[in-house]
């Protein structure tokens, strides 16, 4: 404002009549004011800055809708967790890590997806996975349910839950923080070989070395569906419900499976664990990890899927692949490679 009102007035008359010399500072004015902020504006402004700000480490749940054949599936984001990969991989060295990851263009520690997979099937709506709810505590996973909601659905909609296995970052979601039931009108389909190896009593202290937490953990997600008779463990390969397949896969745990989704010419395999870092492990498929419960199974198995789908050319979805973490396996040399599938954000005609 001092801008328009240091001069006095007379020194405007001394240039015409006071009218014309008004009509210029108004013009003036106008033109200025369209250039600089108003106090509103100014404020505004501002408060947009300290928004941006406070939200600038923050990211929006996540959901990606597709179609295998005429089933429409919607991979959850339940956020990711820190891995040192150092401590976490067997059999072999850090040197040879970092150079691996060098190579993908990454360093220690990685950020692991926590992924989770809907499938309308009729109606009848399965869940691959419920991520890690609130096990890992606040900023590590537990975003599954934000992530669902985005998508249009809500927990008591899902009427299956298929646990590829029930470590607690694909179990945890099953029940909130104080361990009631999340998806209380599900089924809980799983290998009944996890159910019997991680719930029993006699393991609550650990077994061989593999920690107790493991236990306690899977205990506190999977008992209030125990109690309600909800869970259906499988001991063999199965359909579960019309056009998807329970397919044991021992290893990383003694009841992981695989889940197998057939529609029309289409084939989606949800993998579960037999995978854990991508740009390792598909390289070298014979580094295992701590979380495996069998090392040499873990190893065996994963070496022998990688081969069945590289050369079946099915399509994978991945609980720890980046984010929607769908692909294919690539035979190479020398190992594996992962080739994700191609982004696709349109109308599709069902």
């Amino acid at each position: 404002m001092n801008l328009f009102y240091s001069h006095s007035p007379r020194s405007y008359t001394k240039v015409g009549n006071w009218s014309s010399t008004v009509a210029a500072v108004l013009l003036l004015t106008l033109a200025l004011g369209s250039l600089l902020p108003t106090n509103a504006q100014a404020h505004e402004s501002a408060n947009h800055a300290s928004i941006a700000k406070s939200e600038q480490h923050k990211q929006q749940s996540a959901f990606y809708r597709f179609e295998v054949g005429e089933v429409r599936v919607v991979a959850l984001s339940d956020g990711t967790v820190p891995q040192d990969l150092h401590t976490l991989l067997r059999d072999v060295s850090p040197s040879e890590i970092d150079t691996i990851l060098n190579r993908a263009f990454m360093v220690n520690p990685i950020e692991a997806s926590i992924n989770a997979y809907l499938i309308e099937v009729g109606n009848r709506l399965a869940l691959v996975d419920t991520g890690a709810g609130a096990f890992f505590g606040p900023g590590a996973g537990g975003k599954l349910l934000d992530s669902l909601r985005s998508a249009g659905y809500r927990p008591d909609q899902v009427s299956d839950v298929l646990l590829t296995h029930i470590h607690t970052d694909h179990s945890g979601g099953l029940v909130d923080a104080q361990g009631r039931m999340v998806f209380r009108n599900a089924t809980v389909h799983v290998g009944q070989r996890d159910v019997d190896f991680f719930l029993a009593p006699a393991n609550q202290k650990g077994v061989d070395g593999y920690d107790k937490a493991y236990f306690g953990q899977a205990t506190k997600s999977m008992q209030p569906y125990v109690k309600a008779g909800k869970v259906k463990g499988f001991q063999s390969a199965a359909e579960i419900m019309p056009g998807i397949k329970a397919v044991p896969t021992p290893g990383h745990t003694p009841g992981h499976a695989f889940f197998v989704l057939e529609s029309k010419e289409d084939t989606l395999e949800f993998i579960g664990d037999v995978l854990h870092v991508q740009s390792v492990q598909m390289a070298r498929p014979d580094i295992t990890i701590v979380y495996d419960v069998e090392q040499p199974a873990a190893k065996s198995q994963r070496e022998t899927q990688f081969a069945r789908l590289a050369k079946d050319r099915h399509m994978i979805a991945g609980a720890h692949l980046p984010f929607p973490g769908l692909g294919h396996v690539r035979k190479e040399s020398s190992g594996f490679s992962y080739v994700p599938t191609d982004y696709r954000n349109r109308v599709v005609q069902r």
